[in-house]
Formats: structure tokens, sequence, C-alpha cells
């Protein structure tokens, strides 16, 4: 049953605040991407362990919420607070410490500059890898105030190995000072193939290869179209969800393959049901700073192609092929063999699923409170 409490800024969720966390809610007020999932399920975690835990270091924990936000949010444990004003940047700014007791725990990106002590997970530093992808006002934004809040963290968490040594070598703080926490897998045993429209698949249906379409040009959906025409000539078509054709800005006058679907948004019952019919799935991205739809590919036993970059590797290990992001023909060639091939898309299937297990939103949540436990001893005896 949710908990929410209209509680003023000099409202005490307890008696000792040294034993209190506050979660940065502003991602319930957002739509759901990969950041979002993340932060959903590690506080859906963090919620599930204080309802069980044994341990030295309890917490008093609430999520702190915009405006109309969280309604849909079933948490046991964790106290949901919505505040009166605010919405966007703003309101890390200048509403969010207001309401923050203990330790702050940012899952999103984003923190206030005034609150300590914070624990913050920067996911990537895309807006310096990949600059094309966003807007001008955002890229500023973000190259301004991350490494700020970065170096003000009391701890920063990310997704990936690769994440943190981007961190740090664009300077936003020290190598140390980064715990690697990735995505975890379990959403997916949510998910209800049976429920979506595309349960059920006509055998005679041509084979596909999946695609999560989005605007965002390092995503590299485009590259694919290069080899639509090959692709039409073996039965096989491409099915993007996500967005729809005109949202890729790279296409100019062409028309969009013959063979190439555009499915629009699809729900998780959809993605469920597209997964496990794809001949493949396919995730061309230029950089990632983890990867989360190859690790839900992989747990529901679908054969990955991914880019042949270092995070990726990371979330895959030897249960993916890996092809150059800037190579049509070897995704091509990539296709051809599981095409052609049925024993070795059923090894990748079988070593997928094993991989996709060894991420764990469970562990990952543990891992924060590990974090806030440390925070909270060193408070203790300071």
């Amino acid at each position: 049953m949710i908990r929410v409490a209209f509680l003023n800024s000099n409202s005490v969720m307890r008696s000792d605040k040294r034993r209190a966390f506050t979660i940065n809610g502003r991602f319930l007020s957002q739509t759901v991407t990969g950041v979002q999932r993340y932060a959903r399920q590690i506080t859906a975690h963090l919620d599930d362990l204080l309802s069980k835990e044994n341990s030295d270091f309890r917490f008093d924990a609430k999520i702190v919420v915009p405006p109309g936000a969280g309604a849909d949010y079933r948490l046991s444990s964790i106290l949901v607070e919505p505040t009166r004003y605010g919405r966007g940047p703003l309101w890390d700014q200048f509403v969010l410490p207001f309401h923050t007791e203990g330790i702050l725990l940012n899952l999103c990106n984003q923190a206030p500059l005034i609150v300590s002590p914070q624990i913050l997970c920067i996911h990537d530093v895309n807006t310096l890898l990949a600059p094309e992808s966003y807007s001008r006002f955002f890229r500023l934004y973000y190259r301004q105030i991350q490494p700020l809040l970065a170096r003000r963290a009391t701890r920063v968490a990310t997704v990936s190995q690769f994440s943190a040594r981007m961190l740090a070598k664009y300077g936003f703080c020290a190598f140390d000072n980064i715990a690697v926490i990735p995505n975890g897998h379990e959403h997916i045993e949510l998910w209800d193939a049976g429920r979506s429209a595309f349960a059920s698949r006509d055998p005679h249906a041509k084979p596909y290869v999946f695609v999560l379409g989005s605007r965002a040009r390092h995503k590299n959906v485009e590259m694919l179209y290069a080899i639509a025409q090959e692709l039409e000539a073996l039965g096989i078509e491409i099915l993007v969800a996500g967005v729809g054709a005109g949202k890729f800005s790279d296409l100019g006058d062409r028309s969009v393959p013959p063979n190439v679907r555009h499915l629009g948004f699809v729900s998780d019952d959809d993605l469920a049901a597209l997964y496990k019919h794809a001949l493949c799935f396919a995730f061309p991205s230029l950089t990632e700073g983890f990867g989360v739809p190859a690790l839900e590919a992989m747990a529901l036993g679908c054969p990955v192609i991914a880019s042949d970059i270092a995070s990726l590797h990371e979330v895959c290990g030897n249960a993916a092929l890996y092809a150059d992001p800037k190579s049509p023909d070897q995704w091509l060639k990539c296709i051809q063999h599981l095409g052609g091939e049925p024993e070795a898309a059923g090894s990748l299937r079988q070593r997928g699923l094993v991989q996709a297990k060894l991420f764990s939103w469970a562990k990952s949540a543990r891992a924060y409170l590990d974090m806030l436990g440390t925070i909270q001893r060193d408070a203790v005896s300071a």
C-alpha cells in the first residue's frame, strides 16, 4: 500500500536523521526510458530490502516527488512524500533540498548542489561522447552542472566500468570515488508476451531483426537501412519499435526501405513478444553507458548482435555477436550467420540466458544500501 504524506519543509521523518535517507523521486514525473527504469527498479528493490533487512544500521526512508507524481508507485516501507510546488531541474535545486532528511540518493544524473551527504548516479557522459544527439541547451547544462555535482557528491555511482572510466577521464571525479552499480534484468519477469498483439506469429511470416529506435543519433539505427535491400533478398524484415519513421533525422528525402516496419511505441508486453519471436536483436549504438535492451533480449532468450564497444562487451560477455557500428557489411554477415545456422542462434540464446543472470536489481539495490550504511557509519563516528 502506498503511503502519501504532505509534509512541510521543517518536518522530521524520524527523530534520528543519521538513520534516514531520502530518494530524489523526480524520475516518477518523467517518461520511462532506461535511466528512469533504473531508478524505479532500484527504489522498488530498496523497498523490499528495507522490509526484510536485519542489519546493524536500520534506515527510515522516503522518496520525495514533484506534484502529481508517484500516484501509481507502490511501496511498503518507503514513505512517498509529494511536494506542493516545482518541476524540472529547478525542483531539484530549490524544492528537494528542503524536503531532504539524512542522506540523499539521486539515481538519474541530476541532484541539488546544496545537499550533503548525497549519492549521485551518473549513467554516462554521452553529452560529451555523442553531443549531436542532444540539443545545445541540454548539452551546455549537463556539461556545466554534472561535473560540479560529481565533485560535491559524497559518493558517485555509475552503471558500467566503461562509464566509470569516462567519468574519471573527463574530470568528473576521481576513479576511486566511483562505484559501479549496474542495471538488472528481473523487471522482464513481470512482462507477459501472451498479453501482446504480437503474441501469436504466423508460421509463414518472414523472420525479422528487432531494433529499438530512438531519435538520438548515437543509437545509429539508420545504419541498418544500408543493408535492408540485402536482407529483403534473404526474406528478412527489420522491425523498429520506439519511434516512427519520421523521427529519424538522417533519412532526408530517402524513403524507408520496404522491408522496414516502424511499430511506434510498444508496451513492455509487446517488447517481450517481439524479443521472443525475433531472429535476433540488433543493437548498433555508437556509445552506451550500459545497454539495457541487450540485457533484456538475452534474458528473454533472444540472440543479440551488439556494437563492438566497451560497455556492451561488459553486458553481453560471450553471449553476443559483435560488429563494428560503422560497418554495415559486418552486421549483414552476423545476421546471415544467425539466419543460416540455427545451432549458432540456439547457442547464443542459451549463453544469453546465463549471462543475463549476472545482472540483478536485487544485488544492485543491496550495493546502494551498503553504500548508504557506510556513509551512515562515517557520520556516526565523526
